[in-house]
């Protein structure tokens, strides 16, 4: 039985050549990490699908430009964080937005789900899903420049080396800015649970 990453290589083959069938197939082993990773950084749901497609519209149309030096989900992803970051500078330059500013979503809803664990009483899983809630908005209110390297690092598991070739940034730049963000959370976190 081929492992993911062969069978990866084999349907990025297949589509390559035409099997639409193939590139489904793509879309569907990856769809759900793109869009969790479009609402990451963009805290939007509507947003995220927006970027989804916009991913996947791009990945097909230039599928013909990718030369499988990276893994074709590393390739989706860069598109996929140069979307998001197209979609809050879009949306900043349309309505003039504060980045700060809360977005009304149902994501306080939806994140913790992902995190929850159902062996928990409904006291724990209160806890666990008012920390995710607090966590998403102070994840929302960092610098979108920050947002990305700690959604790439901390929450899909890229490498800092992976992360700095996604975003075209040196391993230091990464380092530096995902100590920024740590500490702006930490910062943050701080004083919340200081005043409860």
């Amino acid at each position: 039985m081929p492992t993911h990453l062969e069978n990866e290589t084999e349907l990025v083959a297949e589509a390559r050549a035409g099997s639409a069938e193939a590139f489904t197939t793509l879309v569907n082993q990856y769809d759900r990490n793109i869009y969790r990773l479009a609402l990451n950084i963009t805290g939007n749901p509507e947003d995220a699908e927006d970027v989804l497609q916009e991913t996947f519209l791009k990945a097909y149309t230039n599928l013909g430009r990718f030369e499988g030096h990276s893994r074709f989900y590393t390739w989706l992803v860069r598109i996929g964080v140069n979307e998001s970051l197209m979609k809050l500078r879009r949306r900043h330059a349309d309505r003039w937005v504060s980045l700060d500013a809360p977005v009304e979503t149902d994501e306080q809803e939806t994140l913790p789900r992902e995190v929850e664990d159902w062996g928990e009483n409904p006291e724990q899983q209160y806890a666990r899903r008012e920390l995710a809630d607090i966590l998403a908005e102070e994840l929302r209110k960092l610098d979108p420049a920050f947002r990305t390297v700690i959604v790439l690092r901390d929450m899909e598991n890229f490498s800092t080396e992976e992360t700095a070739a996604l975003l075209n940034l040196s391993v230091p730049a990464v380092k530096s800015r995902l100590l920024r963000a740590r500490l702006k959370i930490r910062e943050r976190l701080n004083k919340y649970f200081k005043r409860g």
